[in-house]
């Protein structure tokens, strides 16, 4: 067996790493030239056959190299340039050159003596998002998690336990008690599937309206959080979205936060997406009122050119966070917290975690904010200039203007619900796009739309213009059928 046993630690892990790192790159190239395109072509049940065969045949040390290459063959690459349907950026190579270390040496972040300095990173990091979201470095809290979702269920976790008492982890609601939790109705699926985790169910979620760009209503949350109090319920926490994933709408935070400190309610931000609009000075201010939150959720596996996953916890006080504190007498025995051995057990709903602050420590020093920054600048100035194109196609009507890198238009037709979802799937099972679809809220046709989530900062405007051009032909060749 010999090198197929080797570990990727130690002094020696580098060499045993070294010949196999060459067949993965030789393999990704290889893989990327077949698929030829943003997507692998063919439905999936093609797709599905091509995978099984491939495992089958796919025996001892050549295993690796094949199977890269099935997974480059069969990918959707974000990082072609017609690959714009989610909030799926491409990674930034220093920042999966960065994984590749902590992969290799396989920290974990339960206690300290698994993770020695990426503990100490963590922290800094943390200290780091702090202060950029206008958090006091000093007296906030958070954590590295899997994303939004995760995120999410963390804010609204505190939020109840706030609201409702230490009790609440131990006995659970309190019985008369109706929690309500006031989002916008664009607001991110992952609050419902929150709240129905924390034992809230999910129609304790009530949608506050939005307007036509998809930003909360203040009035209509003023108006939600009187009806809680004609209906006897307890609203725990309003849930803003800092950007949303359709149209990357900002709902008004300031007027938000007024209403949550008026009626002693958690203010929990999404920013997911909008995030990212901190790095840049032009978009920064779309943010104003981040700072009063009480938590917030930041995904640098978006709008930060990181690979997933990447997402930021934080809250602006930490003794908000105490009904997560955990002691396992393995991990984090009081003694050693006494001698000065520090743990972030306490700090994340999961105990086996990966070091993911490490890649976004390096790719930080490396560009720094402004070179981040400049990355935004540039997909958004790209989105502006597709909202244009989109605009000057008769063929083609434009929803809104971009607000971050997301362009959401449809291609106009008589029957326009059938002919974009349609057009959509030609594009994908032809591997010539990659194109994102919605549904406008409300209800009957007529609400289909495509969305262009423009996350590659090496896009070109003439790459932009082939991509809306595609999406005309295929609607013309749909409507033909």
């Amino acid at each position: 067996m010999g090198g197929l046993t080797d570990l990727s630690g130690g002094v020696g892990g580098p060499e045993a790493l070294r010949p196999l790192l060459a067949q993965v790159l030789a393999a990704l190239t290889a893989g990327a030239v077949r698929r030829g395109g943003p997507v692998v072509a063919g439905e999936p049940a093609v797709v599905g056959e091509m995978v099984r065969e491939a495992l089958e045949r796919a025996q001892g040390p050549g295993a690796l190299g094949q199977l890269v290459e099935l997974l480059a063959h069969g990918a959707a690459d974000p990082a072609d340039p017609a690959c714009a349907a989610h909030l799926h950026c491409p990674p930034l190579a220093v920042a999966v050159a960065a994984d590749l270390a902590v992969s290799a040496l396989n920290p974990s972040q339960d206690s300290w003596d698994q993770a020695p300095a990426a503990t100490a990173l963590e922290s800094e990091l943390l200290a780091e998002h702090a202060e950029l979201v206008g958090f006091r470095p000093d007296r906030a809290a958070g954590v590295l998690t899997t994303g939004g979702t995760e995120s999410n269920l963390m804010g609204l976790m505190l939020a109840r336990d706030q609201r409702l008492g230490p009790d609440v982890e131990l006995n659970g609601i309190p019985h008369g008690v109706r929690p309500r939790i006031l989002a916008s109705e664009v607001a991110h699926f992952s609050v419902q599937r929150a709240a129905a985790l924390l034992g809230l169910g999910e129609r304790a979620v009530r949608a506050v309206p939005v307007d036509r760009q998809l930003r909360m209503v203040p009035v209509a949350l003023a108006d939600a959080f009187a009806e809680a109090g004609w209906e006897g319920a307890t609203p725990i926490a309003v849930v803003a979205t800092a950007g949303t994933t359709d149209t990357g709408a900002v709902d008004p935070l300031q007027q938000v936060a007024d209403l949550a400190a008026r009626h002693g309610t958690w203010l929990h931000v999404d920013a997911a997406y909008g995030g990212g609009a901190l790095f840049s000075d032009r978009l920064a201010p779309l943010l104003d009122g981040l700072d009063r939150a009480d938590s917030v959720s930041l995904d640098w596996h978006k709008l930060g050119w990181q690979p997933a996953a990447a997402g930021v916890f934080l809250v602006r006080d930490a003794r908000t966070y105490g009904s997560l504190a955990r002691r396992a007498v393995y991990l984090n025995p009081a003694d050693d917290e006494e001698a000065g051995y520090p743990s972030l057990l306490g700090q994340s709903l999961r105990t086996t975690r990966r070091p993911d602050a490490f890649k976004l420590a390096v790719t930080l020093r490396t560009l720094g904010r402004d070179g981040l920054g400049a990355l935004v600048d540039r997909c958004h100035r790209l989105a502006l200039r597709a909202a244009e194109l989109v605009r000057d196609e008769p063929e083609l009507e434009l929803y809104c203007e971009p607000v971050l890198t997301t362009v959401v238009f449809r291609y106009a037709a008589e029957d326009s619900d059938h002919v974009n979802a349609e057009l959509r799937r030609r594009l994908l099972r032809t591997g010539r796009a990659v194109v994102g679809r919605t549904e406008l809220p409300g209800s009957g046709p007529g609400r289909v739309r495509l969305k262009l989530t423009l996350l590659n900062p090496h896009t070109t405007e003439r790459e932009v213009e082939s991509l809306l051009a595609a999406v005309v032909e295929s609607g013309r060749a749909v409507q033909k059928q």
